[in-house]
């Protein structure tokens, strides 16, 4: 059994939040171009079947379900000068925008040829970032056990990763992806897509970087763990204990679920966008600014209900509104309420929807990050091991069910549908694309409900049973026996433990 330190309850220096956050600008760079734009090159301008390029994120997904735990054991496991975090993170940052930029440059005039290439690319897109998002995640129970801190440290990481996301993803639509004389549709323009992957690369590496040197001096202030060396069978008999603990289990379906809700909605924002409301890509970029604000809500939202809801509460409730707000723009129209298409009064109606819809689903994310976290804690009390990389390893595969899960499903539909491969706006028939909202918006309902539903099962308590929880383990470890032999867990350092903690190497 490892025995560990735990986090105290301290106050994380907003320096360090800004630093912490800032590293998941990479993860948002690479969600959004997966979420909104990698479906429609691959099946709009390298033409692709819709399906086909679904699949091929889907193989990769179900081959991160086991990159990602094995990168959070090893993270857990590995003893350094540097901490158990932050080799990984170092290590990431260079194949991660090198693949990123491969990503898309992909060998054209054969499907079975460009398929493989796609689905061999993106494996080692997502396994390069897995070594660097599995570590950092699990940073952030690490850096503090305050129950609201929590919720903050998590928020600064999911307001860079959106707010980075989005930012790349606005410069993308407004300038390289501009109508041209020889591409007046300029979602259809390869030059663009080589241009963003140039840019997008440079953008994660050096993000990733920043944020590593800027959380190197918490290295000292982290916990560290006694772990005996196991084998690869006995890391998945880890990641089966962790599905055996309930409050894991539900957030893990509820993610899922919502998590390819919202994968679902910005993969086929692009289409709707384009082919239902008959945007150009200006419009479409300027539909970015509106996610921005509702990410800076979505923040609000979040501490607001966690003081004085409660996690649980709030998350249920939000995750009810998101797919609401989703479909309500669709509704609306057909009960001849929205303006026609055109209409100077549609564009701010719809952002403001957007808006509304993106804060709701955000919120939502951050509050069942912030949720795992205390997750790790439970287990800590009932399992004696603290081992934060595989269960944020479990909460990181929730994420990539964005672009994993929801992409296959927009793929699926678009294929039901008969949606066609380089269509020009305003040439789609009025039937496929009623079809197209009414199979969307059911699958949006459906996925959102079942998200709020597992989320509500969540088992543990609010603020008043985390702080007895975190005082009951604090307890434990200071009437705990010294290391075996009194060795230290890193060779040199000492074990004394003045702050419930081992300190660090001098």
């Amino acid at each position: 059994m490892q025995q560990v330190t735990s986090p105290s309850l301290r106050k994380v220096g907003m320096g360090t939040k800004l630093a912490y956050g800032f590293g998941s600008i990479a993860y948002g760079i690479k969600d959004n171009g997966f979420q909104t734009l990698l479906l429609l090159y691959y099946n709009q301008v390298v033409g692709l079947r819709a399906d086909l390029v679904g699949l091929a994120i889907l193989i990769a997904l179900v081959i991160d379900a086991f990159v990602d735990p094995i990168v959070g054991h090893y993270s857990d496991h590995l003893r350094s000068g540097w901490g158990r975090r932050h080799p990984f993170m170092y290590a990431a940052a260079v194949p991660v925008g090198l693949l990123y930029l491969l990503l898309w440059n992909p060998p054209t005039g054969n499907q079975m040829v460009t398929l493989a290439y796609l689905v061999g690319v993106v494996i080692a897109v997502r396994t390069a970032i897995s070594c660097y998002e599995v570590p950092s995640s699990a940073l952030a129970p690490e850096l503090t056990a305050d129950y609201g801190e929590r919720t903050s440290v998590l928020g600064y990481r999911y307001l860079f990763g959106w707010a980075g996301g989005m930012v790349m993803t606005l410069l993308t639509f407004i300038v390289l992806l501009a109508p041209t004389a020889a591409y007046p549709n300029g979602q259809l323009n390869p030059a663009g897509y080589h241009t963003y992957a140039w840019i997008a690369a440079i953008a994660m590496t050096g993000a990733i970087l920043i944020s590593s040197l800027g959380t190197h001096d918490q290295i000292k202030f982290l916990p560290r763990a006694n772990v005996a060396r196991t084998t690869l069978s006995e890391t998945f008999r880890g990641i089966g204990r962790t599905l055996g603990n309930k409050a894991f289990l539900m957030l893990f379906i509820s993610g899922v679920f919502g998590f390819t809700a919202q994968g679902l909605t910005f993969a086929l924002s692009v289409y709707i966008n384009t082919y239902f409301w008959v945007f150009p890509a200006r419009i479409l970029g300027l539909f970015i600014i509106a996610v921005m604000l509702g990410v800076m809500i979505a923040f609000g939202i979040a501490s607001y209900g966690t003081k004085h809801w409660g996690k649980r509460e709030t998350a249920v409730t939000v995750m009810i509104l998101y797919p609401l707000f989703g479909i309500l723009p669709f509704g609306l129209r057909y009960a001849g309420i929205l303006p026609a298409n055109g209409d100077p009064l549609l564009f701010p109606l719809l952002m403001i929807n957007t808006t509304i819809a993106t804060a709701f689903g955000v919120a939502g994310a951050i509050l069942s990050a912030s949720m795992m976290s205390d997750v790790v804690e439970d287990a800590q009390q009932r399992t004696g091991q603290r081992s934060e990389g595989l269960y944020f390893a479990g909460m990181f595969f929730m994420q990539k069910c964005v672009s994993g899960l929801g992409l296959y499903l927009t793929g699926v539909i678009l294929g039901l549908v008969h949606f066609p491969i380089g269509a020009t706006p305003g040439s789609v028939t009025p039937g496929i694309l009623r079809d197209l909202v009414t199979t969307y918006g059911a699958s949006l309902i459906a996925l959102g409900m079942l998200a709020a539903w597992f989320v509500h099962l969540f088992p543990l308590g609010g603020r008043a049973e985390h702080e007895r929880r975190i005082a009951e383990l604090a307890h434990a470890e200071s009437h705990a026996a010294p290391l075996p032999g009194g060795e230290a867990e890193f060779p040199g350092e000492e074990t004394g433990i003045p702050d419930g903690r081992l300190s660090p190497a001098e």
